[in-house]
């Protein structure tokens, strides 16, 4: 736990085999300043040879590795796995602590992600959004490529890695045609979930004709009822609430399945309804820096909310490139 400002914390994991060990750990949510630069050089450098793919940086294969690791040992309270020559250790409860000294830029990327790879036994749902200085996440007509930059975009496939299920409404599947795959870093695709009330969307989609990934289309439960599949994937039936789909009741069939982890990428409507009811435990918001004017908004909820009855997370800034990820945390 912390002790204070400036002071290390001390650790107590003991192993099922008895085998214990004190160590200093970097707990991922301290007393530290909030705002932490995020960089990643060798994505740097490619981008800045034209034509060059970017490259995965040591770190993120450490991630990926803490990952399976916990995937595969569900009651571990500490896993080790290989960084840079060294080890990294990390706990069940996202801290760790690197047998070698790091730059401040890897350890603050391990700050971010490390906390995505734990066990989440009554499951995680997590949310992104990139949007302007005044909110907006399109333009009135729907343009939204790219209003944050490359680096933000890096950290959304990098997310997907994570999850074990990427999910989006049908209309951002209809404006953005989006693959919801991981190309920009190395990692496994996740399921791929497309919420359609109406089953609206036509076949042409990239997700319905990859094959990419397994996709599942969310609908009313009537539905579900009637038909199986669409477009060659299967149909989840869930009840409507208030006149749209019971998002707790969608939370709770994907963890049914295994698809503990779930990363809510868009829309805004969606996001907004997740966030309503309570069945998102993070929100991550990028912001780029400039003004739209007008457009859609990213969370919005219906009527008059007396400011008392505003959400208050606890926050963790990082700079992302010329972006600034505002890390929501409503566990807390």
């Amino acid at each position: 736990m912390p002790i204070a400002d400036g002071v290390a914390a001390i650790r107590i994991d003991i192993a099922a085999d008895g085998v214990f060990a004190i160590m200093p750990f970097r707990d991922p949510i301290d007393k530290r300043s909030s705002a932490r630069l995020f960089r990643d050089r060798d994505y740097a450098k490619a981008q800045a040879n034209a034509g060059s793919e970017p490259r995965d940086p040591f770190w993120w294969t450490a991630v990926l590795a803490t990952r399976a690791a916990f995937a595969t040992r569900p009651g571990a309270k500490l896993i080790s796995v290989p960084l840079h020559g060294g080890s990294l250790s990390v706990s069940v409860g996202g801290g760790w602590r690197a047998s070698t000294s790091l730059p401040d830029d890897v350890a603050v990327q391990l700050d971010l992600y490390l906390p995505y790879c734990v066990p989440h036994p009554r499951g995680l749902v997590v949310a992104h959004i990139g949007q302007s200085l005044d909110s907006r996440i399109a333009t009135e007509n729907g343009e939204s490529r790219w209003i944050t930059g490359e680096a933000d975009l890096l950290h959304c496939h990098r997310m997907r890695a994570l999850a074990d299920a990427v999910l989006v409404g049908a209309h951002t599947v209809r404006a953005d045609d989006p693959q919801l795959t991981v190309r920009r870093c190395a990692g496994d695709n996740p399921f791929r979930v497309v919420i359609d009330p109406e089953l609206s969307l036509t076949g042409r989609h990239a997700i319905f004709r990859d094959r990419a990934a397994p996709t599942l289309v969310v609908a009313a439960k009537e539905h579900g009822d009637r038909r199986g599949e669409t477009h060659g994937c299967e149909i989840l039936g869930v009840p409507r609430v208030g006149g749209t789909l019971d998002v707790s009741a969608i939370r709770t069939a994907l963890g049914d399945r295994g698809l503990s982890v779930v990363f809510v990428e868009g829309g805004g409507i969606t996001i907004s309804h997740f966030l309503e009811a309570g069945c998102l435990n993070r929100l991550q918001i990028t912001v780029a820096p400039i003004i739209i004017g007008s457009g859609r908004p990213g969370v919005a909820f219906p009527g008059n909310r007396a400011l008392d009855g505003a959400l208050r997370p606890r926050i963790r800034r990082f700079d992302l490139g010329g972006d600034t990820l505002f890390d929501c945390d409503f566990d807390a």
